[in-house]
């Protein structure tokens, strides 16, 4: 028979097969190895009959047929996107916003990829390259320190425009020291120099 549901027994009831198999046997998780034991078993499931197999792992479900459990969830990782930090693949996850900030003595740096959502210091007079490898994604920024005595933003064939000029063979000169700038990609090897910058 199909499960009976939920019963209050009293003290001094006569407690029946049909309770047993109705109250407890039809509505317990039932553990079998496999598929195939459980048939052994159970010649003929009822509705609501819940069992797990142990060679798969599987909580599964009666009702026209055994089926998975419905909703387990399917989220197998969580990543740490564009200004985030963490993420993991099991158990309680944390993601973190934040920036990174990295000082640099180079005199010439080409922005990378990774870049993106971070801040560049440089203590050294620099000339800071926008490659058509940067492969911001659009929205992505990086900002950008002038701490050292001159800065210069070039490009090596990606679209850089700023202070009323755009090109893709040119450089904007920082417009003074300590000044600090952005430079936001608006879409694919196509970015915006924000800041007080003037074409060189």
């Amino acid at each position: 028979m199909a499960g009976l549901g939920r019963k209050t027994f009293t003290a001094g009831e006569v407690l029946t097969a049909a309770n047993v198999q109705g109250y407890l046997m039809d509505q317990a998780v039932m553990v079998f190895a496999d598929s195939s034991a459980r048939s052994s078993a159970i010649g003929t499931p009822t509705q609501g009959m819940v069992s797990y197999l142990e060679d798969t792992s599987t909580l599964q479900v009666y009702g026209t047929a055994w089926a998975d459990v419905s909703s387990p969830g399917d989220i197998t990782a969580v990543t740490a996107g564009y200004g985030l930090s963490g993420g993991g693949v099991s158990g309680d996850v944390t993601l973190t916003a934040g920036t990174t900030l990295t000082s640099s003595t180079a005199t010439a740096y080409t922005v990378l990829t990774a870049d993106a959502g971070t801040y560049l210091r440089f203590t050294d007079a620099a000339t800071v390259t926008i490659s058509t490898a940067t492969d911001f994604g659009i929205g992505q920024q990086v900002q950008i320190f002038a701490d050292g005595t001159a800065l210069s933003i070039t490009t090596d064939g990606a679209t850089i425009a700023g202070a009323g000029t755009a090109f893709t063979s040119g450089t904007f000169t920082v417009g003074n020291q300590y000044e600090a700038v952005s430079v936001f990609c608006v879409d694919t090897d196509t970015y915006r120099v924000i800041g007080n910058v003037t074409a060189a």
